[in-house]
């Protein structure tokens, strides 16, 4: 059986490079860059968020993230102030003219990936996230061995 999983791994991707060029494509053209549409998302969705959380959720390393939060509070797209439990720690949000901004290009993006994945019907979309997240949990085990 490794013939079929090397196949299904190349399928995978080379589907992945194409939705991943196709994305970016998309949200650069919202005049966003990719960190920063990152960072905005998850703020648009998850709300207030300290900035040591940000970064992993957006792939982005300490430094990035830091680097990311001050071009946005720059762009005034965000605010960043100390958190009222703990001094140490910054609360990223965002800020009216940030959360418009990442409405619209969240909009856009969404019905981009409508888009892509129309082909598929609900059921055929329900399939695919169950085995993305089997192979997903299987390689993180995997990985959590070596």
């Amino acid at each position: 059986m490794p013939r079929k999983t090397d196949h299904v791994w190349l399928v995978m991707m080379k589907a992945m490079r194409a939705l991943t060029s196709y994305a970016a494509a998309g949200i650069e053209g919202t005049g966003l860059g990719l960190s920063d549409f990152g960072v905005l998302e998850a703020l648009l969705h998850k709300g207030p968020l300290p900035v040591n959380t940000i970064g992993p959720m957006v792939g982005l390393t300490p430094g990035s993230i830091s680097i990311a939060v001050d071009r946005l509070v720059a762009k005034d797209l965000v605010s960043r102030d100390e958190s009222a439990e703990d001094r140490r720690v910054r609360i990223v949000a965002l800020t009216p003219q940030g959360k418009a901004i990442i409405v619209r290009a969240f909009r856009k993006h969404s019905a981009e990936m409508k888009g892509v994945f129309s082909d598929l019907n609900p059921e055929e979309l329900d399939d695919l996230e169950t085995a993305l997240k089997k192979v997903g949990k299987r390689a993180a085990a995997l990985m959590g061995q070596t």
